[in-house]
């Protein structure tokens, strides 16, 4: 029997989300951001969150909104600046948002970690530069590596194309992206889809996250 449950609306499958969290957010600037969950945590209204996802938001919807309303303490990303980032450029020039910046491998692979219980791992990127700093390094076949350790989440947010009626999911093209490392990592898995399908209707090897790493489903109608 599934452990996945489904959720009335978006508000009802954040509700429970605590000040200080760390969320993680999946999504590749917009493309498999979770807006309508992203939204929902906007009136939920908890604080002091610690986010991670690939960049810091863009424009002034989703990530960046929830940036913007002061509900974000500390952001884990690759690429915090682009031509849209104007929001978290303000915060964190003001010192209103601390920034932990982790390269894009790195952060894949310290949330695969998490999920996939490894206590910590050695990298080479990043060694030799100011991401070093304070880390313990060690010499690998003649090259520098550094100990990096797994990032896991209180919640992960995640947009996946369907789920069916057991909790499996299917994303829809590069909209995957961060979404199965990151529900595998987070204690609490939520996933908004466009569409909830008969258990057996899916192809299982299209299957990508198994039920087993999904806590919460909503279906928000919108094409992932």
């Amino acid at each position: 029997m599934s452990r996945t449950q489904f959720a009335a609306d978006a508000d009802a499958a954040v509700a429970d989300v605590a000040d200080g969290a760390t969320v993680l957010i999946g999504g590749f600037g917009a493309a498999g951001q979770p807006v309508e969950l992203i939204d929902a945590l906007l009136r939920q209204g908890a604080k002091d969150l610690t986010v991670v996802n690939n960049n810091a938001g863009n424009g002034d919807v989703g990530l960046a909104a929830l940036l913007a309303a002061d509900r974000v303490r500390k952001i884990v990303c690759s690429f915090p600046r682009q031509s849209d980032s104007w929001v978290f450029d303000e915060l964190y020039r003001a010192g209103r948002i601390e920034l932990e910046l982790v390269p894009q491998g790195t952060l894949a692979e310290r949330l695969r970690a998490a999920g996939a219980g490894i206590g910590a791992f050695y990298c080479p990127t990043g060694a030799g530069t100011p991401l070093a700093e304070g880390k313990e390094t060690r010499v690998i076949d003649g090259r520098e590596h550094l100990l990096e350790f797994p990032i896991h989440g209180d919640v992960a947010l995640v947009k996946a194309h369907l789920a069916d009626e057991f909790g499996n999911l299917v994303y829809r093209k590069t909209a995957r992206n961060f979404g199965p490392v990151m529900a595998a990592a987070a204690r609490t898995s939520v996933v908004q889809v466009s569409d909830v399908v008969p258990t057996g209707s899916l192809d299982p090897e299209d299957v990508v996250t198994p039920a087993i790493y999904v806590d919460r489903v909503v279906r928000v109608g919108v094409a992932a």
